[in-house]
């Protein structure tokens, strides 16, 4: 078995990446145009040849040939297409309760109050039995909460109203993003995403993602879900001869854009820490400085091609890249990054003793698959072969929150229905006369209860509207 992963060639012949050192991590960066997709290809596709399962990133659609080998009888590993939206891959799908409040409350930038509210929500929801499946449930659990606040603050500690509304707001913030096709089951399970095949290679995981990254947030979700579910889910593995799995996440800029520092940190832990359960990260953008400094420190080998230098903000971003490589004298780097062709790159990555090589210009070997998207009838094909197709690709929507409160709400309304006729029974009166028309007033008010309490606002509006106007009604 091999020991190290050939990815290119210099004036001192191949160049490689050993194995154990792969999930050090790493980032692939450069300006448009200067060769970033391939080297993510060969990289991946190394790693994949030499058993080692991968996930990676398609921005633009167009590594999605990696699933072609280049030449008649060529070998490429297998691969598996995945997209959030359903649409040129198997769904990607997880719940509500697997992402957890502590991680929405990140995502959200929430207040230690407004995070306090969240928790409760699902505390409750746990102790009474409702699943948080999707985004409508957490919204009827939030609903829930509210119309009950002061009950549930007497026991768990203030619910207030304007919490909850902070909470909705970037609920619906989520939704308006694409979210509700991401959050439902059936869940992915990450074994999933690191199978290996008959012959020995690891599986090449395609995620779509032309339609994702025009949903940052959803984007920036999506990765920072699955970096933590990898985290916790996975045992510690210590030095392995190679990784279980290896990340390349494409415009990695917008995990990070306008995110609250809380977040950044969360991934800065992640990165630092996933390593040790034998997952290696990748970072693919235009500028290494679109990562933050504490992720960026934590990146060990390094792939750079051209950068631009126009203007003196980008060529201080030029020095800052060449101060972050390991100086080689038989060239200036700084120089060096300007004068890259296409295809070409200054590496440094770490050897066998885990220490950074000496910058080293070289030229990226192309893969053996082909380069360019696949048609989509390739791609159709691809997908009707996948054994995980009959397991992902029907949503499944059984009974959870949203149902069971609904259920409630109705029963609830049907029974304060019933009220008035066994009043009227146990007084002997009849429908006529004053009474008669305050009854008539609360079976109408009441029946349009029942009709709305099928439709999310009715549910969040008909207990309210049962114990405020039928209830003053009836005391007239």
């Amino acid at each position: 078995m091999a020991t190290a992963i050939p990815f290119a060639s210099s004036l001192n012949g191949p160049v490689t990446l050993p194995l154990k050192r792969a999930n050090r991590h790493g980032f692939v960066a450069g300006a448009t145009g200067t060769g970033k997709t391939v080297t993510l290809q060969t990289l991946a596709q190394q790693l994949a040849l030499n058993g080692v399962p991968v996930f990676a990133v398609d921005v633009k659609g167009d590594l999605s040939g990696i699933a072609m080998p280049k030449e008649p009888g060529g070998t490429v590993p297998p691969t598996q297409f995945w997209d959030v939206f359903g649409k040129q891959g198997m769904p990607v799908r997880t719940t509500i309760s697997e992402f957890g409040p502590l991680l929405l409350s990140r995502l959200f930038g929430l207040s230690d109050a407004q995070a306090g509210v969240l928790d409760i929500v699902f505390k409750i929801a746990d102790e009474q039995g409702l699943l948080l499946l999707d985004l409508k449930d957490l919204q009827a659990m939030l609903s829930h909460v509210s119309e009950n606040a002061k009950e549930i603050s007497q026991q768990y500690g203030l619910v207030a109203p304007a919490s909850v509304a902070a909470i909705q707001r970037e609920l619906l913030r989520l939704e308006q993003d694409g979210a509700a096709t991401f959050f439902g089951e059936p869940a992915l399970d990450l074994n999933d995403l690191m199978r290996t095949s008959t012959y020995g290679y690891g599986v090449m995981n395609i995620l779509a993602a032309s339609e994702l990254v025009q949903h940052p947030q959803l984007y920036a979700t999506f990765l920072l879900w699955l970096l933590v579910e990898l985290y916790e889910d996975l045992p510690e593995a210590g030095d392995l001869p190679q990784p279980k799995l290896c990340l390349f996440f494409d415009e990695a800029h917008l995990m990070f854009t306008d995110a609250p520092p809380v977040l950044i940190q969360k991934i800065e832990q992640i990165v630092r820490l996933i390593r040790s359960k034998g997952v290696g990260v990748y970072f693919i953008t235009q500028n290494p400085l679109d990562i933050p400094e504490t992720v960026l420190a934590q990146l060990g080998n390094r792939f750079l091609h051209a950068l631009r230098a126009y203007t003196p903000k980008e060529q201080k971003a030029v020095k800052v890249a060449s101060e972050s490589f390991r100086a080689n004298p038989a060239f200036d780097t700084e120089k060096a990054i300007t004068e890259l062709g296409i295809g070409e790159a200054l590496v440094s990555v770490l050897d066998e003793q885990g220490v950074p090589t000496m910058v080293e210009k070289v030229k990226i070997d192309l893969p053996p698959s082909c380069l360019g998207p696949l048609t989509e009838e390739q791609r159709r094909d691809i997908l009707a072969q996948s054994p995980l197709m009959s397991k992902y690709n029907a949503a499944i929507d059984r009974e959870s929150a949203f149902e069971r409160l609904n259920q409630k709400a109705t029963q609830a309304a049907a029974q304060m229905q019933q009220q008035p006729a066994q009043q009227d029974r146990a007084t002997g009166t009849s429908g006529g006369g004053a009474w008669g028309n305050r009854q008539g007033l609360g079976e109408v008010v009441v029946k349009g209860v029942i009709r709305a309490a099928s439709s999310q606002v009715g549910r969040q509006i008909a207990g309210q509207i049962v114990r405020g106007l039928l209830g003053g009604i009836l005391r007239r």
